[in-house]
């Protein structure tokens, strides 16, 4: 007798030739479905978009997973490419005439009542002034972000390749607009140190008004005409004459005045408030580039009402929203869906040799499945033994079937 070991779940050596991948879905609604939960506000709203669209319907669960499985892909391939540029220092492309970044920083619920600070990095290229009536407008285009949820130290690092593609070190001019955070700073001093550093104007005008609204002896240090007054004369003059005015005013103060650490702070920066000459060389003065990402990439998708997110589904959701956004979802799905085959091959091959070495009692055959016992067929018994088999009652429905008979059971025969 052969035995046979059960069948189980496994992979048909045609869905590889057909390019299909784990799941019910094709190739093609996979790549929607995956763009729809990236891009829709809800995982619920992404499944009921691809039903109005292609007429499939798959559970909101199903989208939530099937997107988080790719994002996790692609946030491998780029931590890889992290590692392989700072072991190998390739070669980089080249870069744009002037090429500006900033960072920011933007909070999102975790599960828990936990809220995360989630790093974003902006990348543009900043075009030539245009001349207007009120003045030089200075344009970025061509921006580019990229977000984590990590430790300062660990995001610059992991912000690496996105600032290398974009030609940081072969760039004409590069210019870093940013507030004044230590983090901020460290960042600029890792991947730019002769970076041109601006102090992001509406950051440094917002220490400016808390200086003016500080209740000195004769009541706030400055009416609310001054203190639009500094902030349009920090705009068009730069930081001397503002501080100059300040410093006096802030002198008279108890100690432990608020106003005393803003002052320093902006005393601190003075190279970073030279605003008329960054504006004269053709440099935004605005961080506002960055401040667009947070709502953008990170807010619009991650701050939803009700959400509260697992930490670990955090960074996929943001490495997908950063390939929307950049406009290369075409080359991501090429990265996530080559990462969902190799991990299809790569639990095949688990599941292999879970059963190869897997030797349970009795002679393993040669796959390491041990043979199914044959069953022992004993011997018929005399017909008058106990173990005899019993005669099986004659069924009416085994009797034949005639006229005679239907008689009989109707008793009238």
């Amino acid at each position: 007798m052969v035995s046979v070991r059960p069948a189980g779940p496994g992979f048909f050596p045609l869905d590889e030739e057909l390019g299909l991948l784990p799941g019910n879905l094709t190739p093609r609604l996979l790549n929607t479905l995956v763009r729809l939960g990236t891009t829709q506000p809800s995982f619920a709203k992404a499944s009921a978009e691809l039903a109005w669209h292609t007429g499939t319907t798959v559970h909101a669960d199903t989208a939530r997973r099937q997107t988080e499985a790719a994002g996790m892909v692609l946030v491998a391939h780029e931590t890889a490419e992290t590692e392989r540029i700072l072991r190998e220092h390739p070669d980089p492309p080249p870069g744009p005439d002037t090429l500006i970044f900033s960072v920011d920083g933007a909070m999102v619920p975790i599960v828990g009542g936990q809220w995360r600070e989630v790093r974003t990095l902006a990348v543009g290229a900043v075009q030539p002034p245009v001349a207007t009536p009120e003045g030089p407008v200075i344009q970025t285009t061509q921006l580019s972000y990229f977000s984590r949820m990590t430790s300062s130290s660990t995001f610059a690092e992991q912000a690496l390749p996105e600032l290398q593609r974009r030609g940081i070190e072969r760039a004409g001019r590069v210019g870093a607009v940013v507030d004044g955070a230590l983090w901020c700073q460290a960042f600029v001093d890792y991947h730019y140190p002769e970076a041109v550093r601006i102090l992001d104007l509406p950051h440094a005008r917002e220490h400016l008004t808390v200086i003016g609204q500080t209740i000195g002896p004769k009541g706030p240090l400055l009416t609310p005409a001054d203190q639009q007054r500094v902030r349009d004369l920090l705009r068009g003059e730069g930081p001397d004459g503002v501080l100059a005015e300040l410093r006096p005013l802030v002198a008279g103060l108890p100690p432990d005045a608020d106003a005393h650490g803003h002052l320093a702070y902006l005393e601190t920066r003075h190279a970073q408030l030279q605003y008329p000459q960054f504006v004269a060389a053709g440099w935004p003065i605005g961080s506002g580039m960055v401040e667009s990402a947070n709502k953008l990439v990170v807010e619009d998708r991650l701050k939803g009402a009700g959400m509260h997110w697992a930490e670990a589904n955090v960074n996929p959701m943001l490495a997908l929203r950063n390939a929307y956004h950049n406009e290369r979802w075409d080359e991501a799905w090429a990265v996530m869906e080559h990462g969902l085959r190799q991990g299809v091959r790569a639990n095949r091959q688990a599941r292999r040799q879970q059963r190869k070495t897997v030797v349970p009692p009795g002679k393993p055959t040669g796959a390491g499945v041990p043979e199914a016992p044959v069953p022992v067929r004993p011997s018929n018994p005399p017909p008058d033994s106990p173990a005899a088999p019993k005669p099986k009652p004659v069924h009416p429905w085994r009797k034949p079937w005639s006229v005679r008979r239907q008689r009989e059971l109707a008793g009238t025969a």
